[in-house]
């Protein structure tokens, strides 16, 4: 059963995953040419429009067959260590069982509190299996950030690394959880588990002190689950998988509830365009994916986990991505073909020397998502690895994946093309649709939107239309070939005496600058215009003035675009996946 994204309720209908019909609008098609889908005609013939019906009735069901179907391949490689899809079929069989036997109901929220460990994976797909709802959350919350997640999401259960168990230990008691199982770093490392886990607490001092009374031990549970009888979950292609909050880089966090088919149809959406990127090389036997972003965002979570599996991949964990000299000489050891990543992870492996020194032959396939692809950094990217960058875009709201550009072309500057069984519509502040190359926000239906907000009706009311669409807050325009060209954030457009000024031409422009490391422009009041555009820059030249800065920007921005005043951090403020903070910036 579907979920009535405007609702929230099953609309009693078998889920089937079909090509829309009819215009975006109802209207006559003479009159509003992109409601034609201009995207399908830009598509490589090996695309096709829509995706097929799905052919399981649960997320885990389909990961499960594929955990069969790989067999002893290494499915995750972590510190030194890898996993097969047996083992991570068995383990999360183990861990389902033992889930099952608290006496949890089907349903149940199950938070995870894990970076990218071998236990991740594992704990995913056991909440999944066991009938259970996976409330993802980032190990590197406040107190009160955790506390609000728990108690929004209703969360009974929660899986943490033992690093994080002090924050939890907090606020349990202002929460609904009822079961705390706590992992250590090396739990799945074999032999040298019990050295790492001794490093980490006593000589780096990593883990702080926790007491959570009643806790069990992840190896403990994995033990006790082996003896357990387990009833893998019924398949309800409608019931909730995921929530994922938001990234609260605008408002509050909100839960997006992502069903069993909305990542099923996303994934099938992912590997169907997968296929340009074949068209002129051959692919891998087994691909190697890099998985630096954090499993509990939803990009990775889509691209790297679940994708992962069901290509039989061999995802290689990162556990802290932001030590760039340690990821580097991670990625020393590999061979790799498919590296996820962001603006600011692809611009800091750049400014690294070690970095230069890696072999890219292997890499096929670089995708840029999360925040805008920078084109000095892509133009940078590609003529050192040899691969462009292929950016797409997304939301937790849409599981992730919404466009991309075909995996056999060069870096477009756009965020791609819709994809198979997706319809985009470019509308202004009255819901009407716009012509080819005017910006309006960006609105998305197809099968992997969300569901709606995890009770939060009204706010689930607001973001979608009456026709069906997501509103995603971002703007942007279409061109006649129907590739997307992403603007900015609806919030964070900049009004100079009327004019509509948006911050990420204004830090690409800055960007090329080569004394520039990052930047970030956001909107200040001003007495005269409104507003004025400030720069936040981070230098890679010691040297760089505001002077030098200002008149870069003369002659490449109009007059109202430019920035009134720089001002030089050592940092910018980024949240989990290294998206730049803007808001935090603002206030």
């Amino acid at each position: 059963m579907r979920q009535d994204a405007r609702s929230g309720v099953s609309s009693g209908e078998e889920f089937q995953v079909t090509e829309a019909t009819g215009n975006r609008d109802g209207g006559d098609p003479a009159a509003h040419p992109d409601s034609a889908k201009p995207w399908l005609s830009s598509y490589p013939a090996i695309i096709p429009a829509t995706i097929p019906p799905l052919a399981h009735a649960s997320l885990h069901g389909m990961l499960i067959e594929h955990c069969r179907k790989y067999g002893n391949r290494p499915a995750f490689t972590g510190m030194g260590r890898s996993i097969s899809f047996n083992d991570l079929e068995r383990h999360s069989r183990d861990l389902a069982a033992w889930l099952q036997a608290q006496g949890l109901a089907p349903g149940a929220r199950v938070a995870i509190m894990m970076p990218n460990v071998l236990q991740y994976p594992v704990t995913m797909l056991a909440a999944l299996r066991a009938g259970y709802v996976v409330v993802n959350v980032n190990p590197l919350y406040t107190p009160r950030e955790l506390e609000y997640q728990l108690k929004d999401s209703g969360a009974e259960a929660i899986v943490v690394l033992e690093n994080f168990a002090a924050t939890v230990d907090k606020v349990i008691a202002n929460t609904s959880l009822r079961h705390v199982v706590v992992a250590s770093l090396g739990d799945m490392l074999g032999a040298r588990g019990r050295i790492v886990n001794f490093v980490v607490r006593h000589v780096r001092r990593m883990v702080p002190r926790w007491l959570l009374p009643g806790h069990v031990r992840f190896t403990k549970a994995l033990a006790a689950g082996k003896g357990l009888q387990l009833t893998d979950a019924a398949g309800d292609p409608g019931a909730p998988a995921f929530l994922q909050y938001t990234g609260g880089t605008t408002g509050i966090a909100k839960g997006a509830t992502l069903s069993h088919a909305n990542i099923m149809a996303n994934a099938t959406q992912n590997s169907l365009w997968l296929r340009s990127a074949y068209i002129h090389r051959a692919r891998p036997e087994q691909p190697v994916y890099v998985c630096a972003l954090p499993l509990y965002h939803i990009f990775a979570l889509t691209v790297n986990a679940v994708m992962g599996i069901t290509q039989g991949a061999n995802n290689v964990l990162i556990v802290n991505p932001r030590d760039i000299p340690a990821l580097v000489k991670e990625l020393k050891k590999i061979r790799f073909h498919v590296f996820p990543g962001l603006n600011t992870l692809f611009n800091a492996l750049l400014n690294n020397e070690a970095f230069r020194a890696i072999d890219f032959s292997d890499l096929s396939l670089t995708l840029g998502g999360g925040m805008a692809v920078q084109e000095s950094v892509a133009k940078r990217w590609k003529e050192l690895t040899g691969c462009p960058v292929s950016e797409g875009y997304g939301l937790s709201e849409t599981s992730p994946v919404v466009t991309a550009n075909p995996f056999n072309s060069d870096f477009t500057g756009t965020i791609g093309l819709p994809l198979p069984s997706t319809e985009v519509a470019i509308r202004d502040n009255e819901g009407r649709d716009l012509p080819f190359g005017e910006v309006g926000e960006i609105c998305i239906r197809g099968p992997q939107v969300m569901t709606g907000y995890w009770n939060r009706p009204r706010e689930t009311g607001e973001a979608m239309t009456e026709d069906g669409y997501f509103k995603s807050g971002d703007m942007g325009f279409m061109d006649e070939r129907g590739y997307i060209k992403l603007v900015d954030r609806k919030k964070d457009m900049i009004l100079v005496s009327g004019f509509n000024v948006y911050p990420n031409e204004i830090e690409e422009v800055v960007a090329e600058h080569p004394g520039v490391l990052e930047v970030a422009a956001v909107g200040v009041p001003d007495a005269h215009s409104g507003e004025v555009p400030r720069l936040y820059v981070v230098r890679r030249d010691p040297d760089l003035t505001e002077a030098a800065v200002l008149e870069f920007c003369r002659g490449r921005l109009a007059a109202y675009k430019r920035p009134r005043q720089v001002i030089f951090r050592d940092s910018l403020p980024k949240s989990n996946v290294g998206k730049i903070l803007r808001r935090e910036l603002k206030d």
